[in-house]
């Protein structure tokens, strides 16, 4: 048996903070969520993603502590358009998420940029510069 990623899991401070922003990135996530220890949404191809507040992690691993520093986590969610990005960073850092790259022009042929979630974790916008050829 080869094993398969299946879920990504993120320790989260505020729940109903992290889903309310990841949310507006487009993740299928019930609004009564908010309040559960334990959540996940099915991403398309059937890859899950899994939230859990620092609570239920000491739960079963009272030594976790929260992580110090950042990138140790990165997600990047692929967007329609150069101007998709630039739109949704504006959106993002308009509700009060801070910005960490504003959108640019990346060398290697994409419009880029990067968001922290409410837990300081950077989150890559992207698009291709030019459409496929």
């Amino acid at each position: 048996m080869t094993p398969r990623l299946d879920m990504i899991g993120m320790v989260v401070s505020d729940m109903a903070a992290s889903l309310a922003f990841y949310r507006r990135l487009g993740l299928d996530v019930p609004a009564e969520a908010d309040d559960q220890p334990h959540v996940e949404a099915v991403l398309p191809g059937g890859l899950r993603i899994g939230w859990d507040t620092e609570e239920t992690v000491r739960s079963f691993d009272p030594s976790w502590a929260r992580p110090s520093g950042d990138g140790r986590r990165d997600l990047a969610f692929l967007c329609d358009s150069p101007a998709e990005v630039d739109a949704l960073y504006a959106e993002l850092t308009a509700a009060g998420h801070p910005g960490h790259l504003k959108p640019w022009d990346a060398f290697w042929g994409q419009r880029y940029a990067v968001v922290l979630d409410p837990d300081g974790c950077g989150v890559s916008l992207f698009a291709p510069s030019a459409p496929a050829t």
